[in-house]
């Protein structure tokens, strides 16, 4: 048992950690991601929290730094930085560094009146994190996702699939297939609500099912923002999960106003 609530702390911790980019069209505070990286010369920058209980054991992010960087033109580079916990209904309370997450993501489709924009996204989790103690995968894994966009008015649609790849013998690839539908309810806030489902990683082990998440934005200024999610599986191991996270939105003059 201690083997299977480790593989599924941190399968679940990646999930919960992948996709979480552009504010202001997709990605956190949901699962399923969009294809607009950041501007050319700006930063996203996160300190997250990630949470699911799931038969009485809670495991997440507390917190998760996350840094996303318009590198040039349609594409961005991504970092997550996590502290880890795992607290078992029957075991020992941990907590500690997790496994870290680097991506790249590229548009090479940008949206007209007729065609959405499509974007690919690989992530690569690193395994930084102790798997003896549930915070980590011990193993390298990839997550190579396509997404698409299209907005019409206050309301955006994105979504799309991708295969992971997991480098540990006994737990295989895993497929991921979502979408998520948002409006802009004011000029500040906006709703969302995703579903998505996730194919088995591990064979004795049920961490695979369909979940759903219902999140808002809320821009308090240009470079504030706080963001909120929450919801559950709907035929799968998840009793309840959530992301609420800190954003902060700047570009490369903010360090020249830094070393005025």
């Amino acid at each position: 048992m201690k083997a299977s609530r480790i593989s599924f702390a941190a399968v679940l911790s990646a999930i919960c950690s992948l996709i979480f980019v552009h504010r202001a069209a997709g990605g956190p505070p949901y699962v399923t991601d969009d294809p607009e990286p950041v501007e050319y010369h700006h930063w996203e920058f996160y300190v997250a929290s990630a949470d699911a209980k799931s038969g009485g054991d809670w495991s997440g992010t507390a917190p998760h730094i996350e840094i996303n960087y318009g590198v040039i033109e349609n594409m961005q580079l991504h970092l997550i930085a996590p502290l880890a916990y795992d607290v078992p209904p029957d075991g020992p309370k941990q907590y500690g560094y997790g496994d870290t997450e680097f991506g790249i993501k590229y548009r090479f489709v940008e949206e007209t009146n007729y065609l959405p924009q499509i974007g690919i996204f690989p992530l690569v989790e690193i395994p930084t994190g102790s798997p003896s103690k549930g915070l980590g995968a011990g193993h390298w894994n990839a997550f190579l996702p396509v997404w698409l966009q299209k907005s019409w008015g206050s309301w955006t649609a994105y979504g799309g699939g991708g295969y992971g790849v997991n480098s540990f013998n006994g737990h295989g690839n895993w497929a991921y297939i979502g979408g998520l539908l948002q409006k802009q309810i004011t000029k500040n806030v906006s709703i969302g609500a995703e579903i998505y489902h996730q194919t088995a990683a591990q064979a004795d082990f049920p961490n695979s099912g369909t979940a759903f998440n219902i999140g808002t934005v809320i821009d308090f200024t240009y470079n504030h923002h706080l963001l909120l999610s929450a919801g559950r599986s709907i035929d799968g191991p998840v009793d309840f999960q959530c992301y609420i996270a800190y954003q902060f939105t700047f570009d490369n003059s903010f360090f020249h106003f830094l070393h005025r």
